[in-house]
């Protein structure tokens, strides 16, 4: 064993591939981006800016190696969709109820695409929307027609019965 204080070191010759030595005893290592000729009083020779290191973005700049993020969907946009399809294809399907849903669809759909209109930069999903739209005014006009249906039907039988 030797009488070694555990905080002195001794300098190594062999470094890692890629690494610079150490600099001599007695003086700071350059900063980052610092060229390190510069502390010896040699000229500036115009070296390109140092690289950022890798995991860093640049300020209003996305990732390395990842897309730059897009627009997100707007809430609204597949609620109206959903809402569309439940009032026309439940509908037809279950004589007629759903179609109560259509005017929501329609309402829905179209707030939300001017939203996406107003914001493009912010949302996106206006086909999605305007789907919604569409399907909520096809199933508004069923509605229309189903209940103006059962208005005539009713005042049909009214007349009916109160003819001799």
């Amino acid at each position: 064993m030797t009488d070694r204080d555990p905080d002195e070191t001794t300098p190594s010759t062999h470094q890692p591939s890629g690494q610079e030595p150490p600099p001599p005893y007695g003086q700071q290592p350059p900063a980052y981006g610092q060229d390190p000729w510069s502390q010896q009083g040699y000229p500036q020779q115009g070296y390109p800016p140092p690289q950022q290191p890798y995991g860093y973005a640049q300020p209003g700049y996305p990732q390395p190696g990842y897309p730059a993020p897009g627009p997100t969907m707007h809430p609204s946009a597949n609620t109206a969709l959903v809402l569309g399809i439940v009032s026309l294809a439940g509908g037809l399907m279950l004589c007629g109820l759903p179609l109560v849903v259509g005017p929501f669809a329609w309402w829905t759909g179209r707030r939300a695409k001017r939203e996406i209109e107003a914001a493009p930069h912010q949302y996106s999903g206006a086909s999605e929307a305007g789907a919604g739209m569409v399907l909520g005014i096809v199933s508004t006009v069923l509605l229309g027609l189903a209940l103006l249906g059962a208005v005539l039907f009713v005042a049909l039988l009214v007349v009916g019965a109160a003819a001799p």
